[in-house]
């Protein structure tokens, strides 16, 4: 199968529209608050947890993401509720292990009402959400490399925009958009920093092996 139709298919969410609808209602429901999260930025914090090294119990990143524990009607709602967010964190992390950017809830041309910078701020904010629940483990290996990828994450967030450098970097449309542009393949990239080990520096391997035969050769002489 050629790779960008095998990309297009791995890219598709698990859940049908009746599904995401259903879970679209349960985020927007009154009895949650108006601090719940809604589905974009929701499925911002389940890819970034899906990219996260370290392992979070369900328990704990479900409290995280509804600042608490959630209210559910009975074990059923909480079961399908849970079920579904974990197949979404799920679909991410399995198209990222195949080495494919996710698909994200949104276009990164930005349009006159402003609601595609609402949805982006959204994601973002959501993503670093899922960063800061085990932030230790994200910055644990190669800090400034992984602060790099993060900053377009972090200025789109809208949650440092008291921070002036931030600010600087979508200081207007074009930049903005270009740096949402960036944000699969900086998630893919994130991904693929904490489970690929580095390459060993070119020439070192065969010179041990040089200095090894040598010391061999030496001890038959």
């Amino acid at each position: 199968m050629p790779e960008a139709q095998d990309d297009a298919i791995d890219s598709q969410s698990p859940l049908d529209d009746d599904a995401l609808a259903r879970l679209d209602d349960y985020l927007a429901s009154e009895h949650l608050g108006e601090e719940a999260p809604d589905l974009i930025g929701a499925h911002g914090y389940l890819v970034a947890l899906a990219v996260s090294p370290g392992q979070i119990p369900p328990d704990v990143w479900l409290a995280e993401l509804f600042e608490g524990e959630p209210p559910f009607a009975d074990a059923t709602e909480r079961d399908e509720i849970r079920g579904l967010l974990e197949a979404l964190k799920t679909n991410a992390g399995s198209i990222m292990e195949r080495g494919h950017r996710i698909e994200l809830p949104f276009d990164s041309e930005l349009d006159e009402d402003g609601e595609m910078v609402a949805a982006i701020e959204d994601w973002c904010a959501g993503f670093m959400q899922g960063v800061f629940v085990d932030e230790a483990a994200w910055f644990s290996q190669d800090e400034a490399h992984v602060a790099a990828l993060l900053l377009p994450f972090m200025a789109l967030s809208g949650l440092f925009d008291d921070e002036p450098e931030m600010a600087e970097l979508v200081a207007d449309e074009a930049q903005f958009s270009a740096l949402a542009g960036q944000l699969a393949e900086l998630t893919l990239d994130l991904y693929l920093h904490f489970r690929v080990p580095p390459e060993p520096p070119k020439g070192k391997g065969s010179a041990t092996k040089k200095r090894a035969g040598s010391g061999k050769r030496g001890g038959k002489r």
